[in-house]
């Protein structure tokens, strides 16, 4: 059996050459089209190579040049890397140093971020945007404008299960972010299990909400192409009040964070009867609040509102529940539901048992969806992902518990963190950085203001500093993605202790909300 993620695409394009598989940028490819670029860009990544690529970087996202890099990485039998635009020129020198890719190919944006800096960590294998270069490239690199016809070509190359797919960068404690490794086997049991319960057909149109460094974009891809179906991708500049795109489109399927419905909710957008094309509405991400879940019912009457719940290391999502009447909460919230096909959950209590029904503790998962660890790093592998009782288990970090009818119900974290703006952060990282930034080792950071389970943004709080807030942030935003980079810090004389000698957190929280920080 293959594995490979590419392969289900070019039996769709193979089936449905002359079908629409993607909307970018406000263009239009069929299956044919976006075959005939995929197998270009294989080409060049296989051409002159006494090796095969292991890792390919996609300095890209939202474009046709980014779908076409990822589909063209599997092909070949690599796992592909995003490197997300948001980060700063350090953040992103970073990343390439530590994942040690084979090839990078850059869309347009992308293209324009290739400053002298990025391209000394970048690997000699560079595909990007002729047009586009910087003034000041000074690269020998291929580009797409150049690429030769496809004169032939072979399927995609036959991968195991085990073979990684892509590794995605996801927020890290010691200021290092983690990537996490996913396995083929992973993509194909969530690809499997989504369309067992929520089958797309040819006809459905699918909305790509987010950044290919989010992992919610590798079902919203995958899923699409496997069926034979459409993805339109939603521009940047639509990214929070997608309404009028939903409608022009005419989206079917719409998988996103709970906070962009929550937005347009807000904003008075999810009016009555607004979505009626819409038959499957998944939210991840983040908890989905009851009052959001049930204005957007409203807007799109025809379609399924499901709340999915899955870190990173669990391939997107492994739990859900449809919400209607009779949905079960937590709290304000619709509860997490129960777990996928081949996925098990467990409560921890203790060392290493395992909760009953309604007590809390730390959520574990298990099955084929896992993630095989974090790149070149064995020790915090061995630290998330235990072996019990012969089975591996992934430790979320999440408090959860479940009720007696199997339902899990979401509570929080476990440790420092937290979604902001549907990004998964942790604070520690923003505060090794302050450390770093202020020469001050009494520094907190905690996600505010809250909405609904979620965070719009982060607080700082660093104790004795002579200098001054502004030139905190401007160092912060040197190094860190903007949504990282506190928007007020707090300059006091003192952090609150808990008994433990522990920072504060919630005693943070509490002044916030009271408006007395002391100054």
């Amino acid at each position: 059996m293959n594995y490979n993620i590419a392969q289900p695409f070019f039996e769709s394009a193979r089936q449905y050459p002359q079908r629409l598989a993607l909307f970018a940028s406000g263009k239009c490819y069929t299956y044919s089209e976006l075959l005939d670029a995929v197998v270009r860009v294989a080409g060049w990544l296989s051409n002159g190579d006494q090796h095969e690529p292991k890792r390919v970087g996609i300095l890209g996202s939202r474009s046709m040049e980014a779908c076409v890099g990822i589909l063209a990485a599997a092909w070949v039998g690599a796992a592909y890397v995003p490197i997300n635009l948001k980060l700063p020129q350090m953040g992103i020198v970073g990343l390439l140093k530590r994942s040690r890719l084979d090839a990078l190919i850059a869309d347009p944006t992308g293209t324009q971020m290739l400053t002298p800096q990025v391209l000394a960590q970048s690997p000699p294998k560079i595909l990007c945007v002729r047009k586009h270069v910087p003034s000041n490239f000074a690269q020998r690199a291929a580009y797409f404008e150049d690429l030769p016809d496809a004169a032939k070509y072979h399927e995609p190359v036959t991968t195991g299960e085990d073979v990684v797919a892509y590794i995605l960068y996801t927020s890290g404690s010691t200021g290092v972010p983690k990537g996490v490794m996913l396995p083929n086997r992973a993509v194909r049991q969530l690809l499997n299990v989504m369309a067992q319960d929520y089958p797309l057909t040819q006809e459905d149109r699918i909305a790509e909400t987010t950044e290919i460094s989010f992992d919610l974009s590798v079902y919203n891809m995958f899923a699409t192409w496997r069926a034979g179906a459409s993805l339109h991708i939603v521009p940047q500049e639509q990214a929070m009040a997608p309404a009028k795109f939903v409608a022009e489109r005419q989206i079917t399927a719409w998988l996103s964070v709970p906070s962009i419905a929550a937005f347009m909710s807000r904003m008075g957008l999810l009016k009555k009867d607004v979505f009626p094309s819409l038959r499957y509405t998944f939210f991840c991400g983040e908890p989905l609040l009851a009052s959001v879940a049930e204005a957007w019912r409203g807007a799109a009457p025809n379609s399924l509102v499901v709340n999915m719940y899955g870190p990173t290391e669990a391939a997107v999502m492994c739990i859900g529940q449809g919400y209607g009447p009779h949905s079960v909460l937590t709290r304000d919230c619709v509860a997490i539901g129960r777990p996928f096909a081949q996925t098990q959950a467990a409560i921890a209590q203790g060392e290493w048992g395992f909760a009953s029904p309604g007590s809390p503790g730390e959520l574990l998962l298990a099955g084929p969806q896992l993630a095989l660890g974090y790149l070149d790093d064995q020790e915090k592998t061995a630290a998330r992902f235990a072996t019990i009782d012969g089975t591996c288990w992934y430790r979320t970090g999440d408090l959860a518990y479940y009720d007696e009818n199997g339902i899990f119900h979401y509570l929080g974290r476990i440790d420092n963190q937290v979604k902001v703006l549907g990004y998964r952060v942790e604070l520690e990282e923003i505060e090794c950085h302050l450390r770093d930034s202020t020469g001050c080792a009494d520094v907190a950071a905690v996600a505010w203001p809250l909405h609904g389970g979620s965070a719009s943004g982060v607080v700082a709080f660093v104790v004795n500093y002579a200098g001054s807030e502004e030139s905190v942030k401007k160092t912060l935003q040197e190094t860190l993605p903007a949504y990282m980079v506190p928007s007020k810090i707090h300059l006091i004389p003192e952090l609150p202790l808990n008994n433990n000698g522990k920072v504060d957190r919630g005693a943070l929280l509490k002044i916030l909300e009271q408006g007395t920080v002391p100054e």
